[in-house]
């Protein structure tokens, strides 16, 4: 083991580590190691404390750490060399929008040459800016170029994912799309009418507020907006919306003659239902298929959980 990862200051403080001190280390859960203890026995009389830093290493911002959490964090987002990257590299992944070729060492490249400052620039690269850069060429500028247009049909939910807006994942893209259809409702929705939809708290609305009320974020959406990405829910997905599940949590298990599991999923959403991973009193059906895992449905029946087929679902839904 070369290296022990310390997490945040208050671990430090807890452990009252000194400079030069012989540390206790274990492998949590085998796999993850750990500084558990100090030696103070061997400690050099004159050894001084670990001051955690206050600035960050990049920019020289003093840093932040929000009530309640244990993180310390820079807040200078717009002017930080490694959070833009970090930005531009969420945006272009293959779950937010799918961009070929503009991983972390091209977008390193680009950013370095003063050709993006932020995810919108991407959409204004030029062939002749690409391909005279190192390791890049024509055909890797082409690539880059057609997989940017191509991005501009990404579906609404993925591209509010890769906006990187803080406890926006994923999932709770995908509910804010389906429930808000599109980027105007959610920059208007108030608190109240944020965390009213279904699994949005308190923490993920404030964040939405405030990514909302940064006029930088503004400028750089309507630049997006321009560029044709989606900022709405399709018509496919608008016209099969209903609530014919709204309030039901369904859980999905084995294989499925008519529809794929991702297909099932979808339609649950568009119905207002919610789909869970696992089974509790709380669940309202056992979507069954076949080859169904016995512990899931083993479950379900000491629950109580009513089982259905997909003809059963299908039917449900209309």
């Amino acid at each position: 083991v070369k290296r022990a990862t310390l997490h945040n200051a208050d671990i430090i403080k807890n452990l009252d580590l000194h400079l030069g001190d012989t540390v206790f280390v274990e492998k949590g859960g085998e796999i993850i190691p750990k500084i558990t203890g100090v030696d103070s026995d061997s400690r050099h009389p004159m050894a001084q404390k670990v001051d955690f830093i206050r600035n960050c290493p990049e920019c020289g911002t003093a840093l932040i750490r929000k009530e309640g959490e244990a993180a310390h964090y820079c807040p200078n987002e717009d002017g930080c060399p490694p959070q833009i990257k970090g930005k531009m590299e969420h945006f272009t992944s293959r779950k937010a929008m799918n961009i070929d070729g503009l991983g972390q060492e091209t977008i390193d490249l680009l950013y370095n040459e003063g050709l993006i400052r932020n995810i919108a620039d991407i959409y204004d690269l030029k062939k002749e800016q690409i391909c005279n850069l190192e390791r890049l060429g024509d055909k890797s500028a082409e690539r880059i170029l057609k997989s940017l247009d191509e991005s501009r049909t990404v579906p609404f939910e993925k591209v509010l994912f890769a906006l990187g807006i803080r406890f926006v994942g994923e999932t709770v893209a995908k509910i804010l799309a389906n429930r808000l259809i599109n980027i105007e409702n959610i920059e208007k929705a108030n608190l109240e009418e944020l965390t009213a939809v279904d699994e949005i708290g308190g923490r993920i609305a404030e964040s939405l507020q405030a990514y909302f009320a940064n006029p930088e974020n503004i400028r750089i959406l309507n630049r997006l907006k321009e560029k044709g990405l989606q900022m709405q829910l399709d018509e496919a997905s608008l016209a099969n919306r209903s609530a014919k599940l709204e309030g039901l949590t369904i859980i999905i298990s084995g294989t499925f003659d008519k529809n794929s599991r991702d297909d099932l999923k979808k339609m649950i959403e568009q119905n207002g239902g919610k789909n869970v991973s696992s089974i509790s009193k709380n669940t309202s059906y056992l979507l069954a298929g076949n080859n169904i895992g016995p512990s899931k449905l083993e479950k379900a029946e000491k629950l109580n959980i009513p089982i259905i087929s997909e003809e059963d679902f299908l039917k449900m839904i209309g």
